[in-house]
């Protein structure tokens, strides 16, 4: 996996499991979150621009990336709540600000709404939120327990086929970057891994976050690519969240899809900053 310079790669243990992510840059911190079947790795262009005012931590949730991937764990919203703990601890980071992508976007809100105190700002991204699915989301959750059909999702071909599908500049995704994202998952347990992490997140939770969500005081950017064909509705869901929280700021952006930090890293980063730097 190659990454920019100035970036570095970490390895901790957090409830037994070992946990990586990419840091960059001191300050307060910035944690990055991403999603299905991404990792770290789809920030890692992001990451120096936010470090220039920041302490950017990109972390790769487990079943992710180089993070552990055991099928046996729950990976549920309360589960995801421990890891994102133990990272701030380790990284001694009392306080955070948050950017959240597609899995991500449930978990990171999840933890969010539930540690007001340890939240300073929040930015979403081409993310589900509500327990309202659409077809496509439901679709893709129901083949992730398809015997078949859920082995080619989580094969190199299904992954290459998935960042294809979810970007607008197909150019932008080079033989190195598929590489990067294919090659965690190369054993029965590292794709079974990938698998539950689709299907984990109760119901439940889903609607915690959208009871709590209109409480959300700090301030919040809501940005997303209009071409996204993994999460179609994400318009709607991205005005409904403006409705939730009125002050949020929300840009969409014509020339981008679902993976728009692989389509316009440069223009993303720049609104970030920006965000950041209020």
């Amino acid at each position: 996996m190659s990454i920019p310079s100035g970036i570095t790669s970490q390895l901790v243990e957090i409830d037994g499991r070992r946990i990586h992510y990419l840091e960059a840059g001191s300050g307060e911190t910035i944690l990055l979150l991403h999603g299905w079947p991404t990792s770290a790795y789809l920030w890692r262009n992001l990451m120096l621009p936010l470090a220039e005012t920041h302490h950017v931590v990109a972390l790769d949730l487990p079943g992710f990336g180089h993070s552990a991937k055991n099928p046996a764990d729950s990976y549920s919203f309360t589960y995801h709540e421990r890891i994102i703990d133990g990272v701030l601890a380790k990284t001694g980071s009392e306080k955070t600000s948050l950017v959240v992508h597609d899995l991500g976007g449930p978990i990171g809100v999840f933890w969010a709404l539930r540690n007001p105190e340890k939240i300073s700002k929040l930015a979403l991204l081409n993310t589900i939120i509500y327990p309202e699915f659409s077809r496509m989301v439901k679709l893709f959750v129901a083949s992730s327990m398809v015997p078949g059909v859920r082995w080619w999702l989580s094969s190199k071909a299904g992954i290459e086929w998935a960042m294809r599908f979810g970007v607008h500049h197909k150019d932008n995704l080079t033989d190195q970057v598929l590489r990067a994202y294919t090659s965690p998952f190369k054993t029965k347990n590292e794709r079974n891994s990938l698998l539950k992490t689709a299907h984990r997140l109760s119901m439940k939770g889903f609607h915690e976050i959208t009871e709590k969500l209109p409480s959300l005081q700090i301030p919040v950017r809501l940005i997303y690519g209009e071409n996204d064909r993994i999460l179609p509705n994400v318009s709607q869901t991205m005005e409904r969240v403006k409705r939730d929280v009125p002050h949020a700021e929300l840009t969409s952006l014509p020339n981008c899809g679902h993976f728009l930090q692989e389509d316009d890293p440069d223009g993303i980063a720049k609104l970030l900053v920006e965000f950041f730097a209020d």
